[in-house]
């Protein structure tokens, strides 16, 4: 395994957006319902998993920068981290991370991870959450490292609503 690698821990700022846009691509791909959904029904009349799930990051960011965390090396941001907070559970969320794919593996997802625990026992939370895909490797192999234990699996289902009977993509 490569060295770790010494980065900076840091809030979201409105710039790092395009960036995040980009790391969240990238580091989806292959991992993401959305993904599946349109690998299992084809392209339909919306916008594609990439854009589907950068808009949903973009959203969180948009309601709650103060709960994203972004990873620097050398001044560039290499990863970010998005979470959420339910105070009444005294809870908190792990909702989105990616890592540059020329950084991976060199400790960057489990430094934003540590950020994250030290600000959810900061705010005075009793429990942290996490979840994964199955066919999400790396979160299944990092996120015990950190403690967290599985507790239950969900099965996730669509359909289209065009008419079609089956799951197979459309002609075409």
């Amino acid at each position: 395994m490569p060295e770790p690698l010494e980065v900076h821990i840091r809030a979201f700022r409105p710039a790092d957006a395009a960036r995040i846009r980009a790391l969240t691509i990238e580091g989806f791909d292959g991992v993401s319902i959305d993904q599946a959904i349109d690998r299992t029904f084809g392209p339909g009349p919306y916008p594609d998993w990439a854009e589907r799930k950068a808009a949903s990051v973009q959203a969180w960011l948009d309601a709650q920068p103060e709960r994203a965390f972004v990873a620097e090396l050398n001044g560039d941001v290499v990863g970010y981290l998005t979470t959420d907070i339910v105070a009444r559970y005294r809870t908190g969320r792990i909702l989105d991370m990616a890592v540059d794919a020329r950084y991976r593996r060199r400790g960057i997802g489990s430094r934003l991870i540590a950020h994250a625990l030290d600000a959810f026992r900061a705010s005075g939370l009793a429990l942290a959450r996490i979840e994964t895909l199955e066919q999400n490797a790396a979160g299944r192999e990092v996120y015990p490292r950190h403690g967290f234990v599985e507790v239950a699996r969900q099965i996730h289902y669509a359909r289209r609503l065009d008419g079609a009977s089956d799951a197979s993509p459309p002609p075409g």
